[in-house]
């Protein structure tokens, strides 16, 4: 599959997780000309990856895509942040990121965030890795995975989630996903220890 047609697949699925217009998003990320995505899209219904409405896909397009979710509360984006998101992404086509909401990022945390979920979402949405950013659901990650049905699960180095409990929860809900534990050339490097050490400066102290 040539890497375009991959990009059409893979702009269909987030905007179906989203509830967008698939085809502006695929004139963003493509910057090809209308006729040619009309026509890759042609061959993609042909091949029975795309049904005749244009701009969902069918369960063979769908499986043709590896989705990767990651997760975390991402409150001040540090480098550990950005290498464990491009590792998350080498993984698959497509990468979903899960910020916390407020009240979980209080539990994980033992601390209130700098910046809100909508901020956080926000940051991470800017990301060029990052193909589509949601918060996540009160007190059940398993709603969220359920929504994005990805084939595989990525777990920070800091990121407490068991992989037991989270392929256990994954069963429940009918989905063969993966856990990958991904590795941080900077382990060191933690929001709470960043704001720890320059808080002052953070809170214009």
């Amino acid at each position: 599959m040539e890497q375009s047609e991959k990009m059409i697949l893979s702009s269909m699925y987030v905007s179906q997780i989203v509830g967008s217009g698939s085809m502006e998003l695929i004139k963003e990320k493509s910057m090809l000309p209308d006729d040619i995505i009309n026509s890759k899209i042609d061959g993609l219904i042909k091949n029975q990856l795309v049904n005749d409405d244009r701009k969902t896909l069918t369960e063979i397009g769908r499986n043709s895509l590896h989705i990767v979710l990651a997760g975390g509360v991402f409150d001040i984006i540090h480098p550990g942040h950005i290498h464990t998101l491009n590792a998350a992404k080498a993984l698959g086509d497509v990468l979903v990121v899960v910020v916390a909401t407020d009240s979980t990022a209080v539990k994980m945390k033992k601390r209130n965030p700098i910046h809100d979920q909508e901020q956080r979402q926000e940051l991470v949405n800017s990301l060029s890795m990052v193909d589509i950013c949601l918060i996540g659901q009160e007190n059940d990650i398993f709603k969220t995975v359920n929504l994005v049905r990805p084939q595989i699960i990525a777990l920070g180095y800091d990121q407490t989630h068991q992989e037991k409990f989270i392929t256990d929860g994954c069963k429940k809900i009918k989905l063969d996903a993966k856990v990958a534990r991904l590795q941080s050339p900077i382990p060191e490097s933690s929001s709470s220890k960043i704001e720890k050490e320059y808080g002052d400066s953070i809170h214009g102290i």
